[in-house]
């Protein structure tokens, strides 16, 4: 039997370190004689004290103890438990030069990995406020037996405790002011041990509450649900197994959301994806339509197409919209939200644009235009297809810069398009998640 691999000792003490740029996760990147060293909370130009969290053979990784120089947009943390808790990780940078730093990362993924550069960069769209503005979060749940209380909030940084947090400045207030008081509620519950997370997903006005139970509730239990329901304005839903048990402790909520600039509104369901700022996501909708330069006679296929977010938008623009999504479910709210909003030019199919795809009837029409919102993996299964059906302007709506410059160079080196424009979008404020989006055009 081989020898079990020790962890290599980790140097004790702090050390000095003078950071040259922010890693694409939000960390300062140092060199410590010679190795690349990743250090939390640590600002590009600063001269940080820090101790190592761990060591790599490509690089190690260490926690900011004091900074000596700090950078000019540094920035006091609004949240006491921040560097703690996993819920941000850019709190200490001011918002400004977080969205720099992100424009910059984009840049730099579609240099090294796409090996292309935008025409045009586009100026950033950010937030009215950075704060508040999470409508959709997953929240851990655990009865801490030596604190003597639930906590409820964010997992810690690298860890799969529960930070112990008052308020979550980056929660919509509706939330992120009740943690105490959720907190207290299932205490009193006979299964507060056996409810590990709660879900959050709010409309423009409502608050749903999903409980992940893995035991049945008693009777005593609904009794001081619904009357936290009555008390704080939100609904409970319970999800006893997987994502198709969700249902309602009492009546469904009927959520939806409007965007006004073009007149449509749009429902889901509390599981359904929906984006988490919907100031940004209001912001987005209308650059991409923007972008697309609709036209009357234009025939628009929006790929990844959700609810409709992007598509019922696109319609009030083009004489016909086709939106395809692997999800049945979501394509059968988009066919509803189509009908509530009067929209008799738009058409919905169920395909799995990850896999082989089969001569669908929509992929025997051309298309002029094209959206497309893939998930983090991209899109880069559908992108031969673009060209096949004629497409000559693509908008690609981006939640991961990685896969957005690999599919960037797919696009331009082999299916003949150009990258015009391209730029980020702050939907997620104080973390080091970039969105982002980018125009293609057929050279």
């Amino acid at each position: 039997m081989g020898r079990r691999r020790r962890r290599p000792r980790l140097p004790e003490g702090e050390f000095e370190a003078v950071v040259e740029s922010m890693g694409h996760d939000g960390r300062g990147l140092a060199r410590v004689d010679g190795k690349a060293t990743f250090i939390h909370g640590a600002l590009p130009g600063e001269r940080v004290m820090f101790r190592y969290l761990g060591r790599k053979r490509s690089h190690d990784e260490g926690q900011a103890v004091s900074v000596i120089e700090p950078a000019a947009d540094r920035v006091e943390p609004r949240c006491a438990q921040y560097g703690v808790c996993g819920g941000c990780s850019l709190q200490h940078l001011a918002p400004e030069a977080q969205i720099a730093a992100k424009q910059a990362v984009l840049l730099d993924n579609l240099r090294q990995i796409g090996k292309v550069e935008p025409a045009e960069i586009l100026p950033p769209l950010i937030n009215t406020s950075p704060w508040g503005y999470r409508r959709k979060a997953r929240l851990g749940v655990k009865d801490v037996a030596r604190k003597g209380r639930v906590l409820v909030g964010f997992r810690e940084r690298g860890s799969s405790f529960v930070a112990d947090i008052e308020r979550c400045h980056v929660l919509h207030p509706h939330v992120g002011e009740l943690l105490p008081q959720l907190s207290a509620l299932i205490e009193q519950l006979s299964i507060s041990g056996r409810l590990p997370q709660i879900e959050m997903a709010m409309d423009d006005t409502r608050c749903v509450l999903i409980l992940r139970i893995l035991e049945p509730l008693a009777e005593t239990d609904t009794q001081l649900l619904r009357a936290f329901e009555h008390d704080h304005d939100v609904v409970f839903y319970l999800q006893p197994g997987g994502p198709d048990s969700v249902v309602p402790l009492t009546a469904a909520a009927d959520l939806r959301y409007r965007l006004p600039e073009q007149d449509v509104t749009l429902s889901f369901l509390p599981g359904d994806f929906t984006q988490v700022n919907s100031d940004i996501n209001r912001k987005m909708v209308s650059r991409a339509i923007d972008m697309l330069q609709l036209a009357p006679d234009d025939d628009v296929l929006d790929l990844f197409c959700g609810v409709g977010n992007f598509t019922l938008p696109i319609a009030r623009y083009c004489r016909s919209v086709v939106g395809v999504e692997g999800d049945a479910g979501l394509v059968q709210r988009a066919r509803t939200n189509a009908g509530h909003n009067a929209l008799t030019n738009t058409e919905f199919f169920t395909a799995d644009l990850y896999g082989e795809l089969p001569a669908e009837p929509w992929m025997q029409r051309r298309f002029d235009k094209v959206l497309l919102d893939p998930p983090r993996s991209g899109a880069a299964q559908v992108l031969p297809l673009l060209g096949q059906l004629g497409v000559r302007r693509i908008v690609y709506v981006s939640c991961y810069p990685g896969t957005l410059a690999r599919d960037a160079g797919e696009l331009v080196s082999k299916h003949g398009y150009r990258l015009l424009s391209a730029g980020v979008m702050d939907m997620f404020p104080h973390t080091a998640h970039v969105e982002s989006i980018a125009l293609f055009e057929r050279k």
